[in-house]
């Protein structure tokens, strides 16, 4: 048996978890309509303004095909162009208010059922645990 203190152990049990999370997340408020390269995009715009070309070497792909994954979402009313005020050759891409409406609810949708779990199905003492947790998780992201 592995010992419970090793780091790959560790490493493989918190990726698990977190797997588990994502897929939970995405059950309780996926962004239903959209493609996944399409939620992507609208998970990045979310941070900030980027460019068509920012995103496709953000997400290692080729700015052709992040060219037609923006044009679509532009398409719906979910991203906007608009001229970069550094450069007039290019533009910066933003979530619309229907954008960040979207992205907002599915948020607060997903801290909801998070905020309702922990309530529901941890003891004081674990929400504590958890709680401590918290900033080693971020220091391992960092």
């Amino acid at each position: 048996m592995a010992d419970r203190n090793d780091a790959w152990f560790i490493a493989g049990e918190v990726r698990v978890v977190f797997s588990r999370l994502r897929r939970r997340f995405r059950e309780v408020a996926a962004f239903d309509e959209l493609t996944p390269s399409q939620t992507v995009v609208v998970s990045r715009l979310a941070g900030s303004e980027m460019s068509s070309s920012d995103l496709a070497d953000a997400e290692r792909v080729r700015p052709q095909s992040m060219a037609a994954t923006v044009t679509v979402l532009t398409e719906r009313g979910l991203v906007e162009r608009a001229p970069d005020p550094n450069d007039g050759r290019r533009q910066v891409l933003s979530l619309s208010a229907q954008g960040r409406a979207l992205v907002d609810g599915t948020r607060r949708t997903r801290d909801e059922w998070l905020a309702h779990a922990v309530d529901e199905r941890l003891t004081e003492t674990e929400r504590e645990t958890l709680a401590a947790a918290l900033p080693l998780l971020d220091r391992l992201a960092d």
